[in-house]
């Protein structure tokens, strides 16, 4: 079998450039795809949003993948995550639960550099996109390109966001709710979920 060459270019806004090598780095990535290994998954949608309807009982103790910004994936069972995360990680992150509002560590910081997913390390969000909405968690107003899925709640009332490249839960995001922001939404971020890096480091 052949394989395809993918050109992955996942930070389309110019001013990404400026964040940090890194990311530099990530946006000129080539990716080469085996025709054997690749499958693709039914569940997802080509805008990549996952149907509410996807009974996720189904995928417990299974390996739970997606695809990232930069075009990889992280792939672990349940037990893995289990032995990586904390159970307070755990919980929000495989879980979907929620910290206590004003308790996470990034609620009230506002440090230069880039929060990345707390369980595969994938960049998720510009320091200079967050915002004090006053909601008790982190505030975003955009993530980075291809970054984070969204899907809609079962109930239909909000709509979750999860990281692309590994599922983990974030929170929810919310639009037209009157802040002064480019966008007028407001990712609202589970501390927990998220892991801070320096511009510096």
């Amino acid at each position: 079998m052949g394989s395809q060459i993918l050109k992955i270019s996942p930070f389309a806004s110019s001013s990404i450039f400026n964040a940090s090598p890194f990311l530099r780095f990530q946006a000129k990535t080539v990716v080469t795809i085996s025709k054997t290994q690749f499958r693709s998954n039914p569940l997802i949608s080509s805008s990549g949003f996952v149907p509410s309807s996807d009974n996720k009982r189904g995928l417990r103790g299974g390996v739970v993948a997606m695809a990232s910004a930069t075009g990889g994936s992280v792939q672990k069972s349940e037990e893995e995550w289990r032995a990586i995360l904390s159970p307070e990680q755990f919980r929000i992150l495989r879980q979907k639960g929620t910290e206590y509002p004003g308790t996470g560590e990034y609620d009230k910081f506002y440090g230069e550099g880039i929060y990345q997913c707390a369980g595969c390390g994938t960049p998720l969000y510009k320091s200079t996109t967050k915002f004090n909405s006053g909601c008790g968690w982190p505030a975003f107003f955009e993530g980075l390109p291809g970054a984070i899925n969204r899907t809609a709640d079962p109930d239909g009332r909000r709509i979750e966001i999860t990281c692309a490249a590994c599922g983990g839960h974030l929170g929810h995001v919310f639009k037209g709710e009157g802040f002064p922001t480019p966008t007028d939404e407001r990712h609202c971020v589970n501390s927990i979920s998220l892991k801070f890096s320096p511009a510096n480091s």
